[in-house]
């Protein structure tokens, strides 16, 4: 085999390692995807109940129940449509109605969401109590908050 035969063969293999590599890494990728709705989308879209899906929303006010130890009852709105959820488990710290939330579960029927996770989300000016007291201190906490 000459020089060159053998250069073509190894930039032949190389190639197709590297599209197999891509297609696994593809693939795996769809396989282990969790799309985010909102209530209303989950409404019209009428999604199956055996994928785990991620809702996302707010904890609508006054929504919030404990039902025993470590079970909790809220709705999740976007102030057009609510999905009542229940999880089991401890909620974040952050967690509180009014309060942007992610969770993850599955759909129950199209009024009601089991969840598995329950992420709370915090606005950008978040700080812990902490390290505000430090910065009060060292006179570099200058921002108001209404």
């Amino acid at each position: 085999m000459s020089l060159r035969f053998q250069r073509l063969i190894l930039i032949l293999v190389t190639l197709i390692i590297l599209g197999a590599a891509v297609l696994l890494i593809l693939f795996n990728t769809k396989q282990n995807i969790v799309f985010f709705y909102t209530p209303t989308e989950l409404i019209e879209k009428k999604i199956s109940s055996e994928k785990k899906i991620r809702i996302g929303g707010y904890v609508k006010e006054s929504s919030l129940k404990k039902l025993s130890l470590n079970q909790y009852e809220f709705k999740v709105t976007d102030n057009s449509n609510d999905l009542l959820v229940f999880y089991e488990g401890i909620l974040p710290d952050l967690f509180r109605e009014g309060q942007g939330t992610v969770i993850e579960g599955f759909i129950e029927n199209y009024n009601s969401f089991t969840a598995l996770k329950v992420y709370a989300k915090h606005d950008e000016n978040y700080m812990p109590a902490s390290i505000k007291k430090e910065l009060e201190k060292s006179n570099q906490w200058k921002k108001n908050y209404k």
